[in-house]
């Protein structure tokens, strides 16, 4: 929120007010702008041409229309009419693992095909004005935040011109039952009204072992020990992120990407976990530089609505 926007939309900063109209003129063309503006820098990176984007998989808790903002990306883009598209909407938190693995899926099941995947996030379209009877509201606004990212997922790498920083070896997905009201989400005349119940970091705590065993098991890691592997975590609030440590008794550092993005960013809800392997990449070049022995692999997770526990197990190609 700025400014700009409240003097725009004034009745905004109205409580009660019917706003979701005015909220979604904002969102869908916000959104759209910083999915294009990373989606183009990613590209930059990538070294490829953009006519090379067989796929897209865009992610977005924060708009609602028709068509979606995948079309929207496509056309800021220039994508070939042919590009093939898919649309996550209101994933929540977990929305950039899940895009991710939904572009290992297409990449995996389509040779040679090369997936754009990008998130977009704005909270404006669930800002609510400050209220004496609502003073939790400052905590939300302190924790979440807005941005975009991208990444360019594929088999088969050129290695000409292309260098592939990860490979995503195994992903799962899994719901806990009887936890749809933890997160809770509604799309309502006032934009949408979130409300997260105080009891998920222990729900997290409680089940974030045992998931991490199904999926180490799965890739055929059981022999691994936590703090031999690296560990890219949503950074959903720093409550989440200190049990998640304490339950697997990892060391300090093993989150030190999640605790920086979370700083630098807050919770970006789906683009999250875009910063959060940015930093790890950056830390793990430090490591390399100081002649320590770096982890080669490690866990992608993520926690959303359901609760949804989405993980990859992947192996960082950058050692």
């Amino acid at each position: 929120m700025s400014e700009e926007i409240l003097k725009k939309y004034p009745e905004l900063a109205i409580e009660g007010g019917s706003t979701v109209t005015q909220r979604l003129d904002i969102c869908n063309d916000a959104v759209t702008e910083m999915a294009v503006e990373a989606s183009r820098a990613c590209i930059k990176n990538w070294g490829r041409s953009i006519s090379d984007i067989t796929h897209v998989v865009y992610v977005s808790s924060s708009e609602a229309r028709l068509p979606g903002g995948d079309l929207y990306l496509a056309k800021g883009l220039g994508l070939s009419p042919d590009t093939h598209r898919v649309l996550l909407y209101f994933v929540g938190c977990s929305g950039g693992v899940a895009g991710l693995r939904v572009a290992k899926d297409i990449a995996e099941n389509n040779p040679g095909s090369r997936v754009l995947l990008a998130t977009s996030e704005t909270t404006i379209i669930g800002f609510k004005p400050p209220s004496v009877d609502r003073p939790y509201d400052l905590v939300g606004v302190a924790l979440f935040g807005d941005g975009a990212g991208a990444m360019i997922i594929g088999s088969d790498p050129d290695p000409i011109c292309e260098k592939p920083l990860f490979e995503l070896h195994t992903a799962i997905q899994n719901f806990l039952p009887e936890t749809e009201k933890t997160i809770d989400g509604r799309l309502t005349e006032q934009g949408i009204n979130f409300k997260l119940s105080r009891e998920l970091p222990q729900i997290i705590e409680d089940n974030v072992e045992n998931f991490c065993k199904k999926l180490i098991g799965k890739a055929g890691l059981a022999h691994k020990n936590y703090n031999q592997m690296f560990w890219a975590v949503h950074p959903g609030g720093p409550a989440i992120l200190n049990r998640i440590e304490k339950r697997l008794n990892l060391s300090p550092e093993k989150l030190s990407p999640s605790r920086r993005a979370l700083m630098d960013y807050g919770n970006a809800s789906s683009n999250s976990i875009v910063y959060v392997l940015e930093y790890m990449l950056e830390e793990s070049k430090k490591v390399r530089n100081m002649n320590e022995e770096e982890n080669e692999w490690g866990l992608i997770l993520a926690f959303g609505p359901g609760v949804t526990f989405e993980g990859i197990i992947a192996r960082n190609l950058d050692v």
